[in-house]
């Protein structure tokens, strides 16, 4: 298998699924270089050591990511991307190798509630990764309405890791997301109750845990990183901004809190107390709506006082942390690769009325960097493409 990512989120889901895989199986790992591209030390937290005999994997313009995989010969290329990067490789850039491969897509974290977009961006893919029987149920209907894609497999967040937090951890982890909340004033809310809590109890070193750093580019834009607005804010506080993994900054936590990450579900599986911030609202738009019914929406004043909760099993169940043997990606991926010759996924974005948005998605895995700099229109083209990114 040939991993190919172009982001810091997917690049982590990648490398993780990668190490999943049965033993005896010869995987591979790049970055295709694109504006979001990670840099070196999100490359480095993502990987967590060596990943297809490298310590880091290299960051490849396309021509170089297709000699890649014309020399390989993979049997499954895994295109773990942005929608109009996944679209545009599958159907351009790698979508002639022949003999040709399995394409494998997915997203890489909480994607309730199902969307079109994302569907119809990875629909030219053979098999498509979810993380929760609601996923799978949901992506379906939508595969079943539109047409298009390939299999919907199931497989357990690959970045889980069921084991207890430090018993005695002195840390309270805030999880920022670079969506959300959207406006200055609710971020710096929460900024402030970390640091009343922070206030309250001497005891606690309250981390605001970054994606990113203010000059490293994420899968996302961020309008206001938190960090920069702590400085400009300049309030008495005692917090900490930090970078790098965060299973090691949970591993030593005592409490956990978030609007709407992923890193929620890590949280979980390590057992540690955490709390889900309900005041922006609950909704699709807060990609928070799948935490209704977990017991851990709570609220800024809550957070202020250290009031964290356990996840409710039922939820859990419903929600990434079903039974191993539920898994079936493996199983259908195992399946398309034996099952030549077959018929391909048909991507639904094949057309005229879609050639203009491909031509614009493929410039950004095309044009070296510094060309992308120059320029009003690349610029606004470059808006437009970010704006399209799932």
């Amino acid at each position: 298998m040939l991993a190919v990512a172009d982001s810091d989120s997917y690049l982590k889901w990648a490398a993780c699924l990668l190490a999943d895989l049965p033993e005896g199986c010869v995987t591979d790992l790049v970055v295709v270089r694109t504006p979001i591209a990670p840099s070196p030390e999100q490359i480095a937290a993502a990987v967590s050591g060596r990943v297809g005999g490298r310590e880091a994997p290299p960051v490849l313009s396309a021509r170089s990511v297709r000699r890649t995989a014309e020399r390989m010969q993979p049997d499954v290329i895994l295109v773990a991307c942005t929608g109009p990067v996944v679209d545009v490789l599958v159907a351009e850039v790698l979508g002639d190798l022949r003999p040709r491969p399995v394409f494998v897509s997915g997203l890489p974290g909480i994607s309730v509630p199902a969307t079109e977009k994302a569907w119809l961006f990875r629909s030219g893919c053979d098999l498509f990764v979810v993380h929760s029987e609601r996923e799978v149920e949901e992506f379906s209907m939508i595969a079943r309405r539109l047409g298009g894609g390939g299999a919907v497999g199931l497989a357990r967040l690959p970045f889980l890791r069921f084991e207890a937090a430090s018993r005695g951890g002195n840390r309270v982890v805030f999880a920022t997301q670079a969506k959300v909340p959207r406006e200055r004033e609710e971020r710096e809310a929460i900024l402030r109750a970390l640091a009343e809590l922070a206030g309250r109890r001497p005891d606690l070193d309250v981390v605001v845990k970054l994606r990113a750093l203010e000059d490293e580019r994420q899968t996302h834009n961020e309008r206001h990183h938190y960090q920069r607005l702590w400085r400009e804010m300049g309030e008495p506080g005692r917090l900490t901004f930090a970078a790098g993994s965060m299973h090691d900054q949970l591993t030593r936590a005592a409490g956990f809190v978030t609007v709407s990450s992923t890193a929620a579900l890590e949280a979980i599986a390590l057992d540690v107390p955490s709390l889900v911030l309900s005041d922006f609202g609950v909704s699709a738009e807060m990609i928070n709506l799948v935490f209704e019914g977990s017991d851990l929406l709570g609220t800024i004043e809550e957070l202020a006082e250290g009031d964290f909760r356990t996840a409710s099993a039922v939820w859990c169940a419903a929600n990434y942390f079903h039974p191993v043997e539920r898994n079936d990606w493996a199983g259908l991926l195992t399946g398309l690769v034996i099952s030549r010759p077959r018929v391909p996924a048909k991507s639904l974005l094949d057309g005229p009325e879609h050639a203009a948005a491909r031509r614009r998605a493929r410039l950004r895995v095309e044009v070296p960097p510094t060309m992308l700099q120059a320029g009003y229109r690349a610029k606004r083209r470059m808006r437009r493409y970010l704006k399209a990114l799932t």
